[in-house]
């Protein structure tokens, strides 16, 4: 069709959908209109509702239902079929979000319901003109007025009821008899009350009475039916007083709407709204609803219990087997989560991925909350059968259960999200319990794991240096470097306190840098006031920073902007980023070392078996980290094993020609006994407490 865009590749023409789209609606009633005009005037609606899913107004939709109505395209089938028709043909037209495309539905509906309204209006109002000019005219004159309500009366596609003031049917129209499908003969003479359910009859009653008093001369009600069958009938009544020639309430004009069709269909977009449409369980939205119901105190001691499941390693089945695969096992794991679920009182919801959610009501304690989490995980891991794949889930689960007093939807969520962590954390496929101290710690770390972006744009972090002493003659052979964190509530943090949680979220790398420029700048400052006796800063990388294919361009800029000598720097290295996935020297070491950069492992001695790889390596010494080093501080002699620990990895480094470094190191006699097994350097309080780039200057400076 001329000017409307075009689908994609494989997708049906726009005009060919609006023909069909023509077709049902010619199929349900008489259309006013040829063919052909028919078709430009649905095209122009179309093109109306492609661009409010585009983005536009979704007022444009409201729009488009009322031009139905005033094309006289009013049957109640038009509707339905029009909302069937494009709810399946617009998303093929854009990638719009389900809610989005419920709501652009949902406004046409709201406009074509509201200017049937008004055409509602305008026929009632035509009806009691009819009547009054009836009772009031000339004989002649209430011949004519009669012929016109007649017509009217009988050819209305409304269901039109005379009803006495005390809600008596005494005459009926043939709409009404096909709206609740019962002959005339029972309507007349038969109560209005028996055409709605129980729990609408209170709110007839107050219309009916209001009408019949003169409080009001309209009212609107939306009213439900059950037939016989169980099948539901839902119409709008539309209810007019008409008064004598006093002035008096005389008698009730009812006129019924079938809404039935349009009523389920806004129910079904309703339930689209709140429902998964890959398992069909309740989604995010459809379980704050449940959340704010369950968490109403209603009764001292009620009580809640949330239940936080994510599957492990589901990612494999996808990576491996495809998404499709994935997606069925999903549906299933969410069938037998809801059934058993649903056995227990409980609600099983989707969150989103692999995450699912068991929301348990008024429970009875942490006791039963658990069984049921058990049972859940030993129906998830029962096998399932997906074409010729036999595959086994199993989930990782955070259980919080408390009382209802005192706590909130997002306290729960956010307590059972960071239990189900910890459940990860532990060794997944098992269930935690929520434990307050131990999700305390994992709040802060989630907490500073979210601030550290910020601290570095905002200067909170800096570094110090820990001395490293020569222990042939005790001279500063060197200053490692650490990065603090100035925190505005937790007070200064060492790396160990954060390092780990920017590894994990992929800030390593920048923080890495950034360490490296600041260590650079302070290192080019003492080569300038201290000359040949300027020390020489150690940085540690980390794995992933050493992997950054952009590591060698950083650190050749970094030097070149602070002016430092390549050869004024060293950089510690773990021993497993030394090699590449072939278990070859990665080509920066080359590089680093080319450029006279000094290279330092650290982590050496983890793996005694690969110690050979290191040999013809351009490194310039080694660091010994760890536990084992400890026990030669003791005054009754270290522990032997530790010993031979230490011994074998000084022996190592030895073989291979490289100077070792020692951690930890507090006293004099645990630095004895290193030197006495070979180690030349040490770092830890007994080589001096941790110091500033500036403190560092001042001290090499007063012993020069």
């Amino acid at each position: 069709m001329p000017g409307m865009g075009g689908p994609a590749h494989g997708q049906p023409r726009a005009d060919e959908v609006v023909r069909q789209w023509a077709a049902k609606i010619i199929n349900t009633s008489y259309v006013p209109m040829g063919r052909r005009d028919l078709e430009a005037f649905l095209g122009k609606c179309f093109e109306e509702l492609l661009g409010a899913l585009d983005g536009g107004g979704v007022e444009a939709a409201r729009d488009v239902g009322e031009r139905l109505v005033g094309a006289h395209l009013t049957n109640s089938m038009a509707l339905a079929r029009t909302l069937r028709h494009l709810a399946a043909e617009l998303p093929q037209f854009r990638e719009a979000e389900q809610e989005r495309l419920t709501a652009v539905l949902g406004e046409l509906a709201a406009g074509y319901a509201g200017a049937l309204r008004e055409q509602t209006l305008c026929e009632q109002e035509v009806i009691q003109r009819a009547v009054s000019d009836a009772r009031d005219a000339a004989e002649e004159a209430l011949r004519a007025s009669e012929a016109r309500w007649r017509a009217v009366f009988t050819a209305s596609a409304l269901g039109i009821a005379i009803v006495t003031l005390d809600g008596v049917i005494e005459e009926t129209n043939p709409a009404l008899t096909r709206i609740f499908r019962r002959p005339a003969g029972e309507l007349v003479g038969g109560s209005v009350y028996e055409l709605a359910d129980e729990g609408w009859l209170i709110k007839l009653a107050d219309t009916v009475a209001a009408l019949a008093t003169g409080d009001t001369d309209q009212d609107f009600l939306d009213i439900r039916f059950t037939e016989p069958n169980g099948s539901h009938v839902w119409t709008q009544l539309s209810g007019s007083l008409v008064r004598d020639a006093r002035g008096e309430p005389d008698y009730l004009v009812l006129l019924y709407e079938d809404i039935t069709d349009r009523h389920m269909l806004q129910e079904h977009f309703r339930q689209q709204a709140v429902r998964d449409p890959l398992t069909g369980l309740g989604n995010r939205t459809k379980l704050e609803s449940s959340l704010a119901a369950a968490l109403e105190p209603n009764r001292p001691g009620r009580r809640v219990g949330l239940c936080y499941f994510d599957l492990d390693g589901f990612k494999a089945v996808n990576d491996s087997l495809g998404h499709p695969i994935g997606d069925r096992l999903l549906r299933q794991v969410a069938q037998r989560l809801e059934a058993l679920a649903a056995e227990a009182g409980a609600e099983a919801v989707r969150m989103g991925g692999d995450e699912f959610v068991v929301l348990v009501p008024d429970s009875s304690g942490a006791g039963p909350v658990i069984d049921l989490v058990e049972r859940l995980l030993r129906e998830i891991t029962r096998p399932v059968l997906i074409g010729a794949h036999e595959l086994r889930a199993s989930a990782s689960v955070g259980v919080v259960e408390r009382e209802v007093a005192g706590t909130d939807a997002e306290a729960l969520l956010r307590d059972a999200d960071i239990t189900l962590y910890r459940a990860k954390s532990d060794g997944r496929a098992q269930w935690v319990l929520f434990d307050p101290e131990r999700n305390a710690e994992a709040r802060d770390r989630f907490r500073l794991s979210a601030e550290l972006p910020a601290a570095v744009d905002q200067n909170e972090l800096f570094v110090e240096y820990e001395p490293i002493a020569d222990l042939a003659g005790g001279a500063l052979a060197g200053a490692a470097a650490a990065v603090r964190w100035d925190h505005a509530e937790f007070g200064e943090l060492g790396e160990e306190q954060f390092l780990g949680l920017a590894e994990e979220t992929g800030l390593i790398v920048r923080l890495g840098s950034w360490a490296l420029e600041q260590v650079c700048e302070h290192a080019a400052r003492w080569v300038r006031q201290l000359g040949a006796d300027a020390p020489v800063p150690t940085v540690n990388l980390s794995l992933r920073h050493c992997r950054d294919p952009e590591l060698v361009a950083d650190v050749q800029e970094i030097l070149g902007r602070t002016g430092l000598p390549p050869g004024a720097l060293a950089l510690g290295l773990p021993e497993s980023a030394l090699f590449d996935h072939q278990d070859d020297p990665v080509d920066t070491l080359e590089i680093f070392a080319d450029m006279g950069i000094k290279l330092v492992v650290y982590e050496f001695g983890d793996d005694y078996a690969q110690l050979g790889r290191l040999r013809g390596l351009p490194l310039a010494g080694v660091r010994i980290d760890g536990p084992h080093l400890a026990s030669l501080a003791d005054p009754d002699g270290p522990d032997p094993l530790d010993r031979h620990l230490v011994l074998a990895a000084v022996g190592g480094a030895q073989l291979l020609g490289l100077p070792a470094l020692a951690t930890g190191v507090r006293t004099e006699l645990q630095a004895d006994r290193l030197r006495e097994l070979g180690v030349s350097k040490v770092q830890g309080p007994y080589a001096g407490d941790r110091a500033s780039a500036l403190e560092i200057e001042q001290f090499v400076a007063a012993r020069g």
